[in-house]
């Protein structure tokens, strides 16, 4: 269940991070980092708040399946440089967009 876990976070970091890049690319005359900052927060709050629930329920599957999205974000932020989950700083400099 670990790696179905980080196969679903790799699916919606993907998805997500493109709608983020569509919101952020038709509101950059100026603003955005507003969209990056939130697409960043969300996907943060999908791993650690959605993995740290699921291993709270205790059972073995949800304990796998919320561990497979903790190392699903790790995983994509070292191997995307955080450019995928927002945590890389020259997203915010306004330079890569």
């Amino acid at each position: 269940m670990t790696i179905v876990g980080v196969v679903v976070y790799v699916v919606i970091n993907f998805v997500i991070f493109l709608a983020i890049l569509q919101v952020a690319g038709e509101v950059m005359s100026g603003r955005g980092n507003g969209a990056l900052l939130g697409g960043a927060f969300f996907l943060a709050a999908i791993a650690f708040g959605g993995g740290a629930l699921l291993i709270l329920l205790k059972k073995p599957w949800s304990r796998g399946l919320g561990l497979g999205l903790l190392i699903g974000w790790a995983l994509v932020t070292i191997l995307t440089a955080g450019f995928c989950t927002g945590v890389n700083p020259s997203l915010y400099a306004g330079d890569v967009l």
